[in-house]
């Protein structure tokens, strides 16, 4: 991989990792696009790794509430939510890593997710709850329930699943789109420290000092780039909805479905 991939890949990351479109699958496709390696250990690596800087993006902005500890039914909400994903994570470690390498498979889920988000926002109406101060242990498991669908299925996204899911909890989307974004950081923390830990286990010279500068540079591009993405974000879900994500998605599914039939990925 080389400085220009990598920073291409940390734009891409940084823009897609809050949007409601999959993150996963933008990085999936534009690999084989931009000449990368996708059965590389080191690019492998990135891809799950380059995330957290993006993540972190969420404790800048927030960072009155992370760092408030005086407020511990913060951290505990985050606590309960997280952990259905660090359950499903574990045990379906093997088939996700086979599902993350079927690009038919993703780029289908780009398009089905695609068709249902353009009825999300007439499905969740009169919402009540308007701060995360409001949502229940309960609802937070609730919701974190609903990120293991980014799990088992790649393309859904993350952000995708866990606004939903607040949503059906009868939060507004404003409050959704936060409570995703501030659940974003345990489950990225603990995914970059699992596959950190395993690439180091199995393939301890892949992260060299090359590498690991590579890494140092992608992730400050991401996390800038991520702050102006979830600035946007917010105001932009309030206003339109899940409706323009989904046409979005729709047209990214049939470009990667046409691309791969005729052989160009």
């Amino acid at each position: 991989m080389t400085i220009t991939q990598a920073i291409i890949q940390s734009v891409v990351e940084g823009l897609t990792e809050f949007l409601p479109i999959s993150s996963t699958a933008h990085m999936k496709f534009v690999n084989p696009m931009i000449g990368v390696d996708p059965n590389d250990d080191f690019s492998k690596l990135f891809d799950i790794v380059i995330q957290l800087p993006a993540i972190l993006a969420v404790v800048v902005l927030y960072w009155r509430k992370f760092f408030d500890f005086s407020r511990f039914t913060f951290y505990l909400k985050l606590i309960v939510a997280v952990i259905p994903a660090l359950i499903f994570g574990a045990l379906l470690n093997k088939y996700i890593d086979r599902a993350l390498d079927n690009l038919y498979f993703i780029a289908w889920v780009m398009l089905g997710g695609g068709v249902i988000m353009l009825f999300v926002d007439g499905w969740f109406k009169n919402p009540t709850i308007d701060d995360e101060k409001q949502v229940s242990n309960a609802a937070a498991f609730k919701i974190g329930c609903f990120q293991v669908l980014s799990i088992l299925l790649p393309g859904v996204s993350r952000s995708a699943s866990t606004i939903v899911g607040g949503m059906t909890q009868k939060l507004t989307r404003k409050a959704a789109a936060e409570f995703s974004f501030f659940l974003a950081v345990p489950t990225m923390l603990a995914a970059t420290v699992k596959k950190l830990w395993d690439t180091h286990k199995e393939h301890p010279d892949v992260l060299n000092q090359s590498h690991a500068s590579m890494l140092l540079l992608s992730s400050i591009v991401a996390f800038f780039v991520a702050i102006i993405v979830i600035r946007f974000f917010i105001g932009f879900i309030k206003k339109y909805g899940f409706k323009p994500w989904g046409y979005y998605r729709i047209v990214v599914g049939l470009v990667m479905l046409f691309l791969l039939w005729r052989g160009i990925l």
